[in-house]
């Protein structure tokens, strides 16, 4: 048994921001019941091919759902979404701010009909205020949380490599399952992605906020910890290692550089210390990793309690003995095969995660309205349909 078994879960989604939360929930066993664009479908379905002729977020974020495709500018359209949500436990939508409830889906009309309904709305900067009606897409909304300002080089601000202002609404939705488990109602859920993101940068507005300056762009270093990061061993690779505390300061120059009193160097004696000394302390340390492979220094540093890694990509990503060891990979299909995924990483013992089928555009549409008492059209539209910007 799953922990969401028997939960409906609706969802008007589209790219990112409410499809990764809506599949989390299916993989727990929720039944999650996707509405789609007639023709196209949700537009993340373009972005790419590179998934045997599927787009690589598509089926990361769409597996284990049901397809319904409708036209929710048709009376048709709106009536079957009605009469799944009033059979449903959670209505979830990333459309525009104002386009659900231009549609008759915002969270007083459907709320009406189903009390024990909860109605999620993710939008880029909210529903009201002035960047309400904004476009928001996870690069903009990263500049818009000075995310970007503290991330890259010196010389370069970066975005972050994945579509880090589009993951948040999951808890959200497990937290108002519990509030309505005590209370029988249900509840409206408004989550921002740059409030969201916001939340992600209290470290770095904290730093700025009271220290004066913003933390400073590093690379793949940490501006208020050192050291930590990437230094550069006899091999021409990189070693990544990460000092938390004075004891470990101590133990790294005695066991690792082979330098006791390094440690207590005036240059180096506390954490602050090191960070404003951080380019001659990397003189030291790589002078110490220059005769050794990274392989040898990451087994010197395990050896000595030292927390470290080496430099992974994606296919070393893939190949990870840790994920391999613990059986974190399943099977699940899709419209082009059999594909293989990580499963979630919340492990209930006892219970395997769903990983269901990725569908195809509507493939669901007319056994499901059938199933919920809403009459199917004789001939399913083919048009793209507007519906109107997601965030």
């Amino acid at each position: 048994m799953n922990p969401l078994d028997g939960l409906v879960v609706v969802s008007l989604d589209q790219a990112v921001a409410a499809p990764f939360a809506t599949r989390q929930l299916a993989d727990l066993g929720a039944r999650v019941i996707k509405i789609e664009r007639p023709g196209v479908g949700d537009f993340a379905r373009g972005y790419d091919e590179t998934v045997r002729g599927l787009a690589s977020h598509f089926v990361w974020l769409n597996r284990s759902k049901e397809s319904v495709a409708l036209d929710l500018t048709s009376d048709h359209g709106r009536s079957a979404v009605a009469a799944l949500v009033s059979r449903a436990d959670v209505f979830v939508q990333n459309l525009a701010p104002g386009a659900a409830e231009r549609l008759g889906l915002g969270a007083e009309a459907l709320r009406a009909v189903n009390p024990r309904l909860i109605h999620v709305s993710i939008s880029g900067y909210g529903g009201d205020g002035p960047y309400a009606g904004k476009k928001a897409y996870d690069l903009l909304v990263q500049c818009e949380a000075g995310l970007v300002s503290i991330t890259g080089t010196p010389d370069e601000p970066s975005k972050v490599g994945i579509s880090i202002a589009d993951i948040d609404a999951y808890s959200g939705i497990l937290s108002a399952l519990i509030q309505r488990g005590r209370t029988g109602e249900g509840v409206e859920i408004e989550i921002s992605m740059l409030e969201a993101l916001a939340e992600w940068m209290g470290y770095p507005l904290n730093y700025a906020m009271y220290g004066g300056t913003p933390p400073a762009r590093t690379g793949a270093r940490h501006a208020a910890i050192a050291p930590y990061g990437p230094f550069h061993c006899g091999d021409g690779r990189q070693v990544f290692l990460g000092l938390q505390n004075e004891r470990e300061w101590v133990t790294f120059c005695e066991r690792i550089l082979g330098e006791p009193t390094l440690a207590f160097d005036p240059r180096f004696i506390r954490n602050s210390s090191r960070v404003e000394h951080s380019a001659q302390l990397q003189v030291e340390i790589e002078r110490a990793f220059r005769e050794s492979t990274a392989e040898e220094v990451a087994e010197r540093l395990e050896a000595a309690g030292i927390a470290n890694a080496l430099l992974r990509d994606m296919a070393g990503l893939e190949d990870h003995p840790q994920l391999e060891a613990r059986g974190r990979w399943l099977d699940y299909e899709s419209p082009a095969g059999t594909l293989r995924a990580l499963i979630p990483p919340a492990t209930f013992v006892g219970a395997k995660p769903v990983m269901g089928r990725v569908p195809e555009v509507g493939e669901h549409t007319d056994a499901v309205l059938a199933e919920f008492g809403a009459v199917p059209l004789a001939e399913p539209p083919t048009a793209t349909v507007r519906w109107g910007r997601r965030a």
